[in-house]
């Protein structure tokens, strides 16, 4: 394991904020390459696939993303340093993803060779994932051929995470008609937006998530006006919106649409919902393990990917994007023998 824990003291000590990540997509790229893999990189990303490769067998992705957050000003260590103490590495990324990209190579470099597999391994390391960018995972995916289904590698615990929320966000404008305020002219366009929140606030969608519930909406930006004696002649108003493994980002769209009477402009529908069923054989893999599964209420590159994926890692979400940030060296090891057992079970199946 020492290989793996030094892999990630050098990925720590390099910077790899989103969309800057040019190093560590390097670093990566000639450790993968020094054990003897061919390797590919775009960009930032960085991906292989398993010696044997047969375009005949369906593939598994192993994912996780390089990138990271800038360090807050709580940090009371250098979150560069890559330190050891009491059995926790620390470091910007440690957890938040570097646990996972270690141990999803150190999974592919136990298969790597293997010609027995029932499956293909595609390892794909990516990057941009922290800001949901264009240049991350979904630059690459036309890259990498037929998937069947993903491992995305992220702070759960090593529990199965096998939903998770989508998130829109919509930017709403209720439109009026300018007047005075002191005589009974204009339409306010205030009026007829707290009628459309009303309708967010209140609004209960037929479908509910066993996993999650109801769809959740939040308007948390408002701005109208601009004198106090004047009809405003619209009003602005964003919409933070999570959506469940129910529903598409699509079909909810078309219900706000058609419920509400302001202006409705989503800036994405790219961070999808993902749900992979409980009888797949990766995620009962991981039950014969002892694993619990759960749903996601945070966003990950499983967002972007449309075909059924499991969220699981080492760590803890709660550490992530924290000060002092750090993985258990142990969480790592067990991270990979976990990895390894959960493929073997899937990958050995003729």
């Amino acid at each position: 394991m020492d290989e793996y824990t030094n892999l990630l003291r050098r990925l720590i000590a390099t910077p790899s904020f989103s969309r800057d990540e040019a190093a560590t997509a390097g670093l990566l790229y000639d450790f993968i390459t020094a054990n003897g893999v061919l390797a590919n990189r775009s960009d930032n990303n960085v991906w292989a696939f398993n010696y044997h490769y047969d375009p005949g067998k369906p593939t598994i992705l192993l994912n996780s993303h390089h990138d990271t957050v800038k360090p807050n000003s709580g940090y009371t260590r250098d979150p560069f340093s890559g330190d050891i103490a009491d059995g926790k590495l620390y470091g910007l990324g440690s957890n938040d993803a570097g646990g996972s990209v270690v141990s999803l190579i150190a999974a592919f470099l136990h298969f790597y060779s293997r010609k027995d597999l029932a499956y293909n391994l595609c390892l794909a390391i990516t990057a941009e994932e922290e800001v949901s960018g264009a240049g991350g995972i979904e630059s690459v995916l036309p890259k990498l051929g037929e998937l069947d289904f993903a491992i995305v590698g992220e702070p759960t615990e090593m529990e199965l995470a096998i939903a998770e929320r989508g998130l829109m966000v919509l930017d709403c404008t209720a439109n009026g008609r300018a007047g005075h305020a002191a005589r009974d002219e204009g339409e306010n366009a205030i009026y007829k937006a707290i009628q459309d929140i009303e309708w967010f606030r209140t609004y209960r969608f037929d479908r509910t998530s066993e996993l999650f519930g109801q769809v959740k909406m939040s308007v948390t930006v408002i701005n109208a006006g601009a004198e106090h004696n004047v009809v405003p002649d619209h009003c602005d108003f964003v919409v933070d919106l999570r959506v469940t493994d129910r529903y598409t980002n699509q079909q909810v769209l078309d219900i706000v649409r058609e419920n509400v009477s302001s202006e409705v402009r989503p800036r994405s529908l790219r961070l999808r919902p993902s749900y992979i069923d409980p009888s797949h054989p990766i995620v009962q893999a991981g039950i014969a393990l002892g694993r619990k599964t759960y749903g996601s209420p945070t966003t990950s590159d499983q967002a972007l990917l449309d075909i059924p994926s499991l969220k699981m890692g080492p760590g803890h979400s709660a550490r992530s994007h924290t000060a002092d940030e750090f993985i258990y060296l142990s969480e790592i090891e067990q991270a990979v023998e976990q990895y390894i057992a959960m493929l073997e079970a899937v990958v050995s199946q003729k």
